[in-house]
């Protein structure tokens, strides 16, 4: 009974960052989940071999370039995706991050930071989840139901000292998860449910240069970040995994508006 209230064979699911290092375990994660699943990336091919690993495994999955700060570009690969697999049950909003040299130094202060570089990692976080919404949103809401879900970070709801815009993007991403949930569930029935995930640490391309050293032994801000942490340890990407497949699902058909933190008890500690 679980699993058949749990189960995601056919569905469709749109991934976008899905050459990132979480995008991409999402992706690959809901793929051996037997659903089809987009994985859209912007540069590079790591996607691209990701894809077709899956799909000589027998699976369905289907790499497209997409630019997530351009509604037109969004609406090329959805419209290709529902070409192919007649509709969109998923959207996985995975892409952004953080945006080289828009980390404020640590020896310098907020007020030498670049507002050039505050506006790109915003735009990316912030926008390059707008824009997948209103696009694919739109495309629920005339279908009448599918599962939006947003990557938010701890970022959002605690001060973490050098990343001004980043934590303001991620901020907006929880107010504009829950907006959306009430818009669309108020507006188009309960069919629609928007989510967010909010990641506790987990090394990835874009911030493993301020995690890590040289030598990939912890920097003097991870040991701070672990001493916060009641599980002592970084998540591994796969940990994320669970709950997007239970938002993906039947099994959260009354659950929207939600912020759900996988952060080893990070806010859940005062720290002492």
């Amino acid at each position: 009974m679980i699993k058949e209230f749990a189960d995601l064979k056919d569905k469709v699911a749109f991934v976008t960052g899905g050459s990132g290092v979480i995008g991409g375990s999402m992706a690959e994660s809901l793929c051996r989940a037997e659903m089809k699943v987009v994985l859209t990336y912007r540069t590079g091919d790591a996607a691209i071999e990701k894809t077709e690993t899956l799909n000589k495994s027998g699976l369905q999955a289907l790499a497209i370039k997409v630019d997530v700060m351009d509604e037109e570009s969004v609406k090329k690969a959805m419209n290709f995706a529902i070409k192919k697999w007649g509709e969109i049950n998923v959207l996985v909003n995975a892409a952004g991050g953080h945006v080289p040299g828009t980390v404020i130094p640590p020896d310098k202060s907020v007020f030498e930071a670049s507002l050039d570089g505050i506006k790109k990692v915003m735009d990316l976080n912030l926008f390059g989840t707008v824009i997948p919404t209103l696009v694919i949103g739109k495309i629920m809401a005339e279908q009448g139901y599918g599962s939006i879900i947003n990557i938010s970070s701890m970022a959002s709801s605690h001060s973490i000292t050098r990343v001004l815009g980043y934590s303001m993007a991620k901020a907006a991403i929880d107010i504009f998860t829950k907006w959306m949930a009430m818009e669309l569930a108020t507006k188009y029935g309960d069919g629609i449910r928007v989510n967010a995930i909010a990641p506790g640490f987990f090394i990835s391309k874009q911030n493993k240069d301020v995690l890590v050293d040289e030598n990939d032994n912890y920097t003097d801000r991870t040991n701070k970040i672990i001493a916060k942490t009641p599980m002592g340890r970084f998540g591994d990407p796969k940990e994320l995994n669970g709950i997007v497949h239970y938002l993906c699902s039947d099994a959260s058909k009354f659950v929207t508006g939600t912020v759900i933190p996988v952060d080893g008890g990070f806010s859940s500690f005062s720290g002492v």
